[in-house]
């Protein structure tokens, strides 16, 4: 697990970045964003499809479960499990269309599908600390998180 401490608003869009720059072509996987309310896990989202290109709006999935997006390097799937009642509703999603091996599942609130879900390539845990943000990531290979912070700014 690396930790990095993000001062504001901008620190946690270079995360998605850097996140988004160092992602293998052709997309594919599971990142999973991990914090409570309000601690940045959308704007991160955000930082990361535009980072591919996304470009007009990009929607939070509170409501819609799932926003498709496609890009360049592959298909992205922004999930938002928040208000999923349980991990069989993930089912529901028609999620078996575009598995995490032809798209990156980008997961908001993973878990409360977590039993359903694959198991997470990335998972980024975002919370408070002081006027900031802390990010602790994890990963099986540790040779992606050091490309991921090293891509980040200082």
């Amino acid at each position: 697990m690396r930790r990095r401490h993000l001062g504001d608003e901008a620190a946690t869009q270079a995360l998605g970045g850097a996140i988004a720059a160092v992602w293998t072509r052709p997309l594919a996987g599971v990142i999973w964003l991990q914090g409570d309310l309000g601690a940045g896990k959308s704007t991160l989202a955000r930082a990361f499809l535009r980072a591919l290109c996304v470009t007009g709006a990009v929607r939070s999935p509170t409501y819609t479960l799932v926003e498709p997006y496609r890009t360049d390097a592959g298909a992205v799937l922004h999930m938002d499990c928040y208000r999923l009642g349980g991990p069989d509703e993930l089912a529901m999603l028609g999620l078996r269309d575009t598995p995490p091996s032809d798209a990156l599942w980008l997961v908001e609130w993973p878990e409360r599908a977590a039993e359903a879900l694959p198991p997470a390539d990335l998972v980024v845990a975002l919370g408070t600390s002081g006027s900031g943000r802390e990010a602790a990531l994890r990963a099986p290979e540790n040779g992606l998180l050091d490309a991921i912070l090293n891509s980040m700014p200082e």
